[in-house]
Protein backbone atom coordinates (compact mmCIF):
# COMPACT_ATOMS: atom_id res chain seq x y z
CA UNK A 1 0.00 0.00 0.00
CA UNK A 2 2.86 2.41 0.75
CA UNK A 3 4.00 2.60 -2.88
CA UNK A 4 0.42 3.10 -4.12
CA UNK A 5 -0.10 5.83 -1.55
CA UNK A 6 3.25 7.38 -2.44
CA UNK A 7 2.34 7.53 -6.12
CA UNK A 8 -1.13 8.90 -5.42
CA UNK A 9 -0.14 11.54 -2.86
CA UNK A 10 2.89 12.82 -4.82
CA UNK A 11 0.98 15.22 -7.11
CA UNK A 12 -0.66 16.88 -4.12
CA UNK A 13 2.58 17.29 -2.19
CA UNK A 14 4.32 18.56 -5.33
CA UNK A 15 1.48 21.05 -5.93
CA UNK A 16 1.99 22.53 -2.46
CA UNK A 17 5.75 22.71 -3.03
CA UNK A 18 5.12 24.49 -6.35
CA UNK A 19 2.77 26.94 -4.64
CA UNK A 20 5.46 27.54 -2.00
CA UNK A 21 7.97 28.29 -4.74
CA UNK A 22 5.57 30.71 -6.44
CA UNK A 23 4.94 32.44 -3.12
CA UNK A 24 8.69 32.77 -2.58
CA UNK A 25 9.02 34.42 -6.01
CA UNK A 26 6.36 36.92 -4.92
CA UNK A 27 8.14 37.54 -1.58
CA UNK A 28 5.15 36.09 0.29
CA UNK A 29 7.27 34.59 3.05
CA UNK A 30 4.44 33.51 5.36
CA UNK A 31 2.33 32.09 2.52
CA UNK A 32 5.35 30.15 1.30
CA UNK A 33 5.73 28.51 4.70
CA UNK A 34 2.00 27.73 4.88
CA UNK A 35 2.30 25.78 1.64
CA UNK A 36 5.28 23.89 3.06
CA UNK A 37 3.18 23.07 6.13
CA UNK A 38 0.43 21.76 3.85
CA UNK A 39 2.97 19.63 1.98
CA UNK A 40 4.17 18.30 5.34
CA UNK A 41 0.70 17.26 6.46
CA UNK A 42 0.04 15.50 3.15
CA UNK A 43 3.39 13.74 2.82
CA UNK A 44 4.59 13.05 6.33
CA UNK A 45 3.69 9.35 6.26
CA UNK A 46 6.37 8.77 3.61
CA UNK A 47 10.05 9.17 4.44
CA UNK A 48 10.97 10.77 1.11
CA UNK A 49 8.34 13.52 1.28
CA UNK A 50 8.70 13.96 5.03
CA UNK A 51 12.44 14.59 4.83
CA UNK A 52 12.17 16.65 1.63
CA UNK A 53 9.62 19.04 3.12
CA UNK A 54 11.74 19.50 6.26
CA UNK A 55 14.76 20.26 4.05
CA UNK A 56 12.66 22.86 2.21
CA UNK A 57 11.61 24.31 5.56
CA UNK A 58 15.28 24.45 6.56
CA UNK A 59 16.09 26.33 3.34
CA UNK A 60 13.20 28.72 4.12
CA UNK A 61 14.65 29.33 7.60
CA UNK A 62 18.10 30.04 6.17
CA UNK A 63 16.75 32.44 3.52
CA UNK A 64 14.66 34.28 6.08
CA UNK A 65 17.23 34.23 8.90
CA UNK A 66 15.01 32.36 11.36
CA UNK A 67 17.37 30.74 13.86
CA UNK A 68 14.69 28.90 15.87
CA UNK A 69 13.25 27.42 12.68
CA UNK A 70 16.71 26.51 11.39
CA UNK A 71 17.63 24.52 14.51
CA UNK A 72 14.13 23.07 14.73
CA UNK A 73 14.34 21.81 11.16
CA UNK A 74 17.76 20.24 11.68
CA UNK A 75 16.25 18.21 14.53
CA UNK A 76 13.16 17.37 12.48
CA UNK A 77 15.14 16.24 9.42
CA UNK A 78 17.00 13.70 11.55
CA UNK A 79 13.78 12.60 13.23
CA UNK A 80 11.91 12.27 9.94
CA UNK A 81 14.72 10.25 8.38
CA UNK A 82 14.92 7.86 11.32
CA UNK A 83 11.31 7.40 12.44
CA UNK A 84 8.90 7.89 9.54
CA UNK A 85 9.25 4.36 8.17
CA UNK A 86 8.41 3.08 11.65
CA UNK A 87 5.14 5.00 11.60
CA UNK A 88 6.28 7.27 14.42
CA UNK A 89 4.75 10.48 13.15
CA UNK A 90 2.34 12.83 14.90
CA UNK A 91 -0.63 12.84 12.54
CA UNK A 92 -1.57 16.28 11.25
CA UNK A 93 1.51 18.00 12.64
CA UNK A 94 2.40 20.95 10.42
CA UNK A 95 6.16 20.46 10.81
CA UNK A 96 7.29 23.93 11.82
CA UNK A 97 9.41 24.73 14.85
CA UNK A 98 6.46 26.67 16.28
CA UNK A 99 4.87 23.34 17.34
CA UNK A 100 6.22 20.32 19.19
CA UNK A 101 7.52 17.71 16.75
CA UNK A 102 5.63 15.11 18.80
CA UNK A 103 2.23 16.82 18.89
CA UNK A 104 -0.61 15.32 16.84
CA UNK A 105 -2.81 18.00 15.33
CA UNK A 106 -6.21 18.01 13.64
CA UNK A 107 -6.14 17.52 9.89
CA UNK A 108 -8.33 19.80 7.81
CA UNK A 109 -11.20 18.04 6.07
CA UNK A 110 -9.69 18.97 2.67
CA UNK A 111 -6.33 17.42 3.55
CA UNK A 112 -7.99 14.36 5.09
CA UNK A 113 -10.02 13.83 1.93
CA UNK A 114 -6.86 13.98 -0.20
CA UNK A 115 -5.05 11.53 2.09
CA UNK A 116 -8.00 9.13 2.19
CA UNK A 117 -8.42 9.23 -1.59
CA UNK A 118 -4.69 8.67 -2.13
CA UNK A 119 -4.75 5.68 0.22
CA UNK A 120 -7.84 4.23 -1.47
CA UNK A 121 -6.17 4.59 -4.86
CA UNK A 122 -9.05 6.52 -6.41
Amino acid sequence: MASKFSKNIAPFVEAEITLASKSRALSEVDVEFEHLENAHVLGQELTYWHVKVHVLMLAWAIRNVKAKELFGQLFRIIGAALTTALGLIPEGNTGGANVSPFKPMPISSAHQEIIDTAKAGL
